[in-house]
């Protein structure tokens, strides 16, 4: 850390008693100052020859009979612990500036006018100087910026905070570039993440808007916002679980900071990631939607997150996609809802080729495809997906049948180059809703395309008591026999 040693004289000349400051020179102070609760008895000459402020208080309140003068200056920035560095570098004491003193001396400075008007070498060029040498580390500049805090009005007019946030920028920005041409990945993205914590938030925003503006990669961006929040809201540093939702209900608040601070900023957080798409992992995104869904956090929150995992939806794990139910009147497990709304941002977003949306159904055979398109697609990604979200949901007793027909009714057939998948979620949810009447069973079947299903789940299909197709009845047949049959009547109870 930056250091500056001024002065020569021991600091033995003051004492401190309580609220009160002496000066022991030998000689009867003549002017009381009262800054705070403190009280300075100095001199004085001392003050006078290097404050154009103190110069003319001193004039003003002099007293005709030569007695003591009492002036208050309780608007000092930084208070008395910098009014006392201030005496002390009017009367040559000993004194050490440093990145965490130089702001409120800078400004406390400004304020009482130390400049070279009254005297060289005085305090605004001193610190001014010092400023400088400061802002050429990222370290020591970071620990200046961190200070402006405490005296932001005299350093915003100072120019103080725009300066310290344009030299980070230029060093985190040219860092990165850096970095990324001389040094591995994994060992160069994250080395400033953890000094921007240190920041207030309004500070830590200007600062991030800034390096974004000047050229640092999306990702790298996204990244240390999420690090940031990761820093003050405890609960993004777990596993979000189903437990998630029964710790709050039970009344566990969290460890930093209140609910609603903690809720003001992920929203001001959220509102910040770059808009490109994938510069934030899926699963971080999965996150911070169930941590916005536990603060309460606002409609257009939520909006925006459900938004941006829609868009990079054939990313995402299934397993990050179980939200809980955060509802008062919770009716099923998961959040049903969330996930159809993430799943038609998609569908909003993605706009198929005509090619693909048109191409002949694939046909299963032996468990393999022919014809069709030859790779998985976003959207066939998706679907396989949404089968297996169904499936894990269909065990769900409280979930309805439109609820569940809706949402797999949300990507269009050519989608799925199986229904296996669709047919399995199917099966489940039968199986955990025995009352459902033969119409009802009837209209899982019209879900299902009846050219799409493999020979395994054609098998199971025919021979599966709790579908409608167990009342055709299946007897020894061979394979290509039993497909054909099961295709057959798939088809008849579409039609019907």
């Amino acid at each position: 850390m930056a250091l500056l040693k001024l002065g020569s004289k021991s600091d033995d000349i003051f004492r401190r008693e309580g609220q009160t400051w002496l000066c022991t020179t030998g000689l009867a102070s003549d002017v009381t100052i009262e800054v705070g609760e403190t009280s300075f008895f100095l001199h004085k000459f001392p003050l006078l020859s290097r404050s154009g402020l103190l110069k003319k208080l001193f004039a003003d309140s002099s007293n005709e009979d030569g007695s003591s003068s009492s002036l208050q200056l309780h608007d000092v920035p930084g208070g008395d612990k910098t009014f006392e560095m201030i005496t002390k570098f009017c009367y040559g004491v000993k004194l050490e500036i440093t990145p965490l003193n130089v702001v409120r001396l800078r400004c406390a400075a400004e304020h009482l006018q130390m400049n070279e008007k009254y005297g060289e070498g005085n305090l605004v060029e001193v610190a001014e100087t010092f400023l400088n040498e400061v802002f050429s580390n990222w370290t020591d500049s970071i620990k200046v910026l961190q200070t402006c805090e405490e005296v932001k009005p005299y350093a915003e007019d100072l120019r103080i905070v725009s300066r310290c946030i344009d030299s980070l920028t230029i060093k985190a920005c040219s860092e990165d570039i850096l970095c990324s041409e001389t040094k591995s990945q994994a060992s160069s993205d994250d080395w400033w993440y953890e000094d921007l914590c240190l920041l207030s938030l309004p500070l830590y925003k200007r600062l991030i808007v800034s390096i974004e503006s000047k050229g640092m990669k999306p990702e790298n961006v996204a990244a240390s916002l999420i690090y940031y929040l990761r820093r003050f809201i405890p609960m993004m540093n777990r596993q979000s679980s189903f437990n998630d939702k029964t710790s709050v209900s039970q009344g566990t608040t969290p460890s930093r900071g209140s609910e609603a601070t903690q809720r003001a900023l992920l929203e001001e957080i959220v509102g910040l990631i770059p808009n490109k798409k994938c510069v934030t992992p899926s699963k971080y995104l999965l996150r911070l939607l169930k941590t916005a869904m536990i603060l309460h956090a606002s409609s257009s929150c939520i909006e925006n997150l459900e938004k941006r995992i829609g868009s990079q939806l054939d990313q995402v794990e299934l397993v990050d996609l179980l939200i809980p139910n955060m509802g008062y009147s919770v009716e099923t497990l998961y959040d049903i809802d969330c996930f159809q709304r993430i799943i038609d941002h998609f569908m909003s977003m993605y706009q198929p080729s005509t090619t693909a949306a048109t191409s002949p159904l694939c046909i299963a055979e032996e468990g393999s495809l022919i014809g069709g398109v030859d790779a998985l697609t976003p959207m066939t990604i998706v679907a396989n997906l949404l089968d297996a979200y169904l499936a894990e949901v269909a065990l769900d007793v409280n979930l309805k049948l439109p609820k569940f027909q809706a949402l797999a009714a949300s990507i269009p057939d050519y989608a799925r180059p199986l229904d296996d998948g669709l047919y399995h979620a199917i099966d489940i949810y039968l199986k955990a809703h025995p009352w459902l009447i033969d119409s009802e069973r009837e209209q899982f079947c019209r879900l299902m395309n009846c050219q799409k299903l493999s020979l395994e789940a054609s098998t199971h299909a025919a021979q599966n008591e709790r579908t409608i197709l167990r009342t055709h009845k299946v007897e020894t047949l061979d394979s290509q026999e039993v497909m054909e049959m099961v295709k057959w009547t798939l088809h008849k109870v579409v039609k019907t």
